[in-house]
């Protein structure tokens, strides 16, 4: 005679189902996280772009290419560390209705909660992430030459 135990293999089939779920959202979160930075190289791309005669002006004066390239990484970290103050300001802030609507619907109170550490790491991340897309165009600001930067309108 084979015992089976139906209810271990519920359980085991709903951990794997939840495990692939898992699995998706962060390759999905993944996916996200590429465009973003993609996004910001653009964006600071841009920004280079429209500063040419600034920077000019700086080369002709003897800034070193470093110095511009810090310029271009602190304006990136600025924006990351505004933004990822703000995304986690917003997602504390849906909590309070988010748990509103979730005791209403099924009786649990205090399910959706941000975790201080968790917000904390969210917004090193999001700096990182401003940090890694806009370092290469800060470096291509960097390395343009100070005559043909000047001359550009």
């Amino acid at each position: 005679m084979v015992y089976t135990d139906l209810a271990g293999n519920v359980s085991n089939l709903t951990g794997g189902l939840m495990d692939a779920i898992t699995y998706v959202l962060v390759a999905f979160a993944g996916i996200s996280l590429i465009t973003s930075m993609i996004m910001i190289a653009i964006i600071t791309y841009t920004s280079v772009l429209e500063r040419t005669k600034e920077i000019g002006v700086l080369k002709a004066l003897g800034v070193r290419k470093r110095d511009i390239t810090r310029v271009f990484d602190a304006e990136t970290t600025i924006l990351g560390f505004g933004s990822g103050i703000l995304g986690v300001l917003i997602a504390w802030l849906l909590t309070f209705p988010a748990n509103i609507i979730l005791e209403k619907i099924t009786g649990l109170s205090g399910v959706a909660a941000l975790n201080l550490m968790h917000g904390v790491i969210l917004i090193l991340i999001s700096t990182a992430l401003t940090v890694l897309g806009g370092h290469v165009p800060a470096r291509m600001a960097a390395k343009k030459d100070a005559a043909i930067a000047l001359r550009s309108e």
